[in-house]
């Protein structure tokens, strides 16, 4: 077998062993937030119960919470966030808002007024392995509020490892644009508790930070998808003795 067949051979391999590993399940629920209780454009409530009778709503998977209620969380979509029709009515205009990459709803929280976390209970993970946490996220300001909006981020944990993203700023009725973050932990227990907190380092006037589109994956392939590519592997080096043997 020439060395260009074999190039060709293991970029072949390789390409299938990306395509399973692409397709392994994500272990966040609802990472897009489109899966509610009782519909979007709602503030969050901390249980379904307590949603149903403040006209609330909760989002499949994930649990708001500021240890007593949901906290000043809430669920906006892109399409009303700016208008009088938005639980939350964020400023926009010529500010240069827009939906996150995913489109659809979004996650919203003031982190100096009564922030509460969103989180979920992820199962199903390996013990000293890593993981890459991937999602969007942006800094907006409330209507009818003025004042810059310096050193917001979202404070993430895995466990009880936590990380920060980078610190975002706007002026006085601005927008920062959808950033994408990526975060690598490792687990430490078989099932552990992903979390979200809106943090500040400033007064605010007040700015609100978004998120959308989160996603947690394992950062080595999956034992199948490792076989596969071994397998493929010492198919091309068998080829290869053959084809000596033959010459010999």
């Amino acid at each position: 077998m020439h060395l260009k067949s074999i190039l060709l051979s293991l970029s072949a391999v390789a390409a299938l062993s990306a395509s399973v590993a692409d397709a392994a399940p994500l272990l966040v629920t609802n990472g897009n937030f489109e899966l509610t209780t009782f519909g979007g454009n709602k503030q969050l409530a901390s249980n379904a119960t307590t949603a149903w009778y403040k006209s609330q709503t909760t989002l499949a998977g994930w649990t708001s919470y500021n240890g007593n209620d949901g906290g000043y969380n809430f669920l906006l979509n892109a399409s009303t966030a700016t208008t009088g029709a938005s639980a939350l009515q964020l400023k926009g205009g010529n500010n240069g808002f827009s939906a996150s990459p995913g489109g659809g709803n979004f996650f919203a929280s003031d982190p100096l007024y009564y922030p509460g976390y969103l989180f979920q209970t992820i199962s199903g993970l390996t013990v000293g392995q890593d993981y890459t946490l991937t999602f969007d996220y942006a800094l907006a300001q409330q209507a009818g509020f003025n004042g810059d909006n310096p050193n917001n981020y979202w404070q993430v944990g895995l466990g009880s490892t936590f990380q920060n993203t980078g610190m975002l700023s706007i002026a006085n009725g601005g927008f920062s644009g959808w950033q994408g973050a990526s975060m690598t932990f490792t687990a430490t227990s078989t099932s552990e508790i992903l979390s979200f907190l809106a943090k500040s380092s400033s007064s605010g006037a007040p700015p609100f930070l978004l998120l959308d589109d989160v996603k947690l994956e394992s950062k080595v392939p999956e034992p199948s998808t490792l076989s596969l590519l071994l397998g493929g592997v010492g198919l091309v080096g068998f080829a290869a003795r053959r084809r000596r043997g033959k010459r010999a």
